[in-house]
Formats: structure tokens, C-alpha cells, sequence
């Protein structure tokens, strides 16, 4: 069942439980301009030989999902310059920069839409 998000981006398909959680904790948050908040995959814990990694051994996630987009940017012109990604895209983030943002004692990050280095395709 496909579900739409408080930006009109069409939602991945999700258990209701999970999109009413999602929703309320971004009715309390909404990206401004050209931000674009992401929630950043889970780091390898174990290695392909099955082998337990430290905390210092896992590298840091540069790959992550787009929960929310703002609205986008005013150019010189005065028109609005839409965000490149939508909610649920992977994308590939910068190694450094973003501003962590705690929303529902979860992580979760806001970059510039020009930070996002690229997305993948699904």
C-alpha cells in the first residue's frame, strides 16, 4: 500500500504502525528550503567471515534514506528551484557535515540538498 508523506512525495510501502510513528514525529519537524533530512543505514557489526567488528573497526555509513525534504530554494529570479531527491531515495552523503537531529530517540541528519553527493538507483 503506497502511503503519501507531509510533502506530497509518494512513501515507500510500510506498515500503518510504523508510517502513524513517522508521521508524528515529522509533524513536529519539517526541513526548511533546501534541506533534506536523511536517516543514515546501519553500520556492518560483522565482517563477511562472520567475524564481530569493534565500534573503532565499522567505517562510517556514507549511504542513507530520505525521510523528509523542504520545499526547495529561492534563485535570483525569484522562483522556487525544487530539491533533486524525494522521501525514500538512498543517497550518498558526504564523510563529514550534516547537523544531527534527535527526533523520537532516533539519529537523524539534515544536509543541504547540494551537500547529497549523489542517489541511487532502484
Amino acid at each position: 500500500m503506497i502511503q503519501q508523506c507531509l510533502t506530497g512525495c509518494s512513501w515507500c510501502s510500510k506498515s500503518q504502525k510504523t508510517f502513524a510513528a513517522v508521521r508524528l514525529a515529522f509533524r513536529k519537524f519539517l526541513p526548511m528550503f533546501d534541506r533534506v533530512l536523511v536517516e543514515r543505514l546501519a553500520a556492518e557489526t560483522m565482517s563477511k567471515g562472520g567475524i564481530m567488528l569493534p565500534e573503532k573497526a565499522q567505517g562510517k555509513v556514507l549511504q542513507a534514506t530520505v525521510v523528509a525534504v523542504g520545499p526547495g530554494s529561492i534563485n535570483k529570479s525569484g522562483a522556487l528551484q525544487p530539491v533533486c531527491v524525494k522521501v525514500g531515495d538512498s543517497v550518498l552523503l558526504p564523510e563529514y557535515g550534516g547537523t544531527k537531529v534527535l527526533l523520537d530517540d532516533k539519529d537523524y541528519f539534515l544536509f543541504r540538498d547540494a551537500d547529497i553527493l549523489g542517489k541511487y538507483e532502484n
